[in-house]
C-alpha cells in the first residue's frame, strides 16, 4: 500500500493530512474518522487519519501526553480498518517504527526531531512513507540532509513538511519561500497548517495558538505550490488535551478543504 499511496500523494492533486493532535479516546478518534470519510468521498482526495499515541514533547511534565504506543497502535488500526483510511502517527525514538509498521503507513519525524540519524534510519527502513517536518530552526533549503539520511537506505518515500520558524520567543512565523525551496528537492511538500499558527510555550505552561489565520496559511501555502495540507481537527478544541488553540473546529474542516481544492 505505500508504494501506492506514495504514488498518489505524488500527483498534481491536493492531499489532506487531518486528525485530532493527541488520541483522547476512541470514541474522539471515531467521531473524527467519519467525517474524514465523508469528505473523501465528496471531494474526492486523498486524506490520511493522523493522531499521537504519544506527546512526548509537552511543556509541562503534567499536561496529558496519550495512550501510549501499545493502546495507540490498537486504536490506529482500528480507524484504519473501520473507515479504510491510510493513517500516521508521530515516532520519537529508533524503536517506534518497528512496532508500527505493520499499521501505520506513513512513519512521522517531528520537527524537533528531524534531525535525529539514527530516528531517520529506523523510520526509512520499515519501507514506509516517511514525513519528515521541518525544524523550527532549519530552511527549506536544509532539508535536504535529512532527506538523504532516509533515501540512502533504499527509501525514496520521503516528504517534507513546513511549519514555521522560530521568531523571538513564544512566536512563529512562515516564510514561504521554503516551499519551494523543498520542492526543489524532489519530494511532495506539505504545509501544516495549524502547527504554524502555534504560539509555544507562549499560554502559561502549554501551547497557544491562532486558529484564525489557518486558512490564511493554507492559500498562501497553496500559492507557493504546496502538494499536501496537514490540518488538526477537534470538536472541540477549547477542550482538547494538546494544541487545542491552533486545531479547527471540526464543523469548520468541510468548508476549509473545499476552499483549498477550488
Amino acid at each position: 500500500m505505500s508504494q501506492n499511496l506514495y504514488h498518489k500523494l505524488s500527483s498534481e492533486k491536493p492531499f489532506f493530512i487531518v486528525g485530532p493532535c493527541v488520541m483522547e479516546s476512541m470514541d474522539l478518534l471515531h467521531t473524527v474518522a467519519k467525517e474524514i470519510v465523508t469528505l473523501k468521498k465528496e471531494f474526492d482526495v486523498e486524506i490520511i487519519f493522523k493522531s499521537s499515541f504519544d506527546k512526548a514533547n509537552r511543556t509541562s511534565a503534567s499536561a496529558k501526553r496519550g495512550p501510549g504506543l501499545e493502546e495507540g497502535r490498537e486504536w490506529l488500526q482500528e480507524i484504519k480498518s473501520t473507515y479504510d483510511l491510510p493513517v500516521t502517527t508521530d515516532v520519537h525514538e529508533s524503536n517506534q517504527p518497528k512496532l508500527l509498521e505493520d499499521v501505520v503507513d506513513i512513519m512521522q519525524i517531528p520537527a524537533f526531531l528531524c534531525r535525529q540519524t539514527d530516528l531517520l534510519l529506523a523510520a526509512a527502513e520499515t519501507g514506509k512513507i516517511v514525513n519528515i517536518k521541518k525544524a523550527q530552526f532549519l530552511s527549506g533549503e536544509d532539508m535536504y540532509y535529512p532527506a538523504q539520511k532516509v533515501v540512502q537506505t533504499g527509501n525514496k518515500q520521503v516528504m517534507l513538511t513546513e511549519r514555521g520558524n522560530m521568531f523571538g520567543y513564544n512566536n512563529l512565523i512562515v516564510d514561504f519561500r521554503n516551499i519551494p525551496d523543498m520542492l526543489e528537492h524532489g519530494f511532495p511538500v506539505i504545509m501544516d497548517c495549524t502547527h504554524s499558527v502555534q504560539r509555544p510555550g507562549g499560554a502559561g505552561g502549554k501551547t497557544g495558538g491562532n486558529r484564525e489565520f489557518v486558512p490564511g496559511m493554507a492559500m498562501a501555502a497553496k500559492a507557493f505550490g504546496a502538494n499536501g495540507y496537514f490540518l488538526e481537527t477537534h470538536p472541540n478544541p477549547d477542550e482538547a488535551w494538546s494544541d487545542g488553540p491552533n486545531q479547527v473546529f471540526l464543523k469548520d474542516l468541510k468548508a476549509l478543504i473545499k476552499s483549498i481544492i477550488q
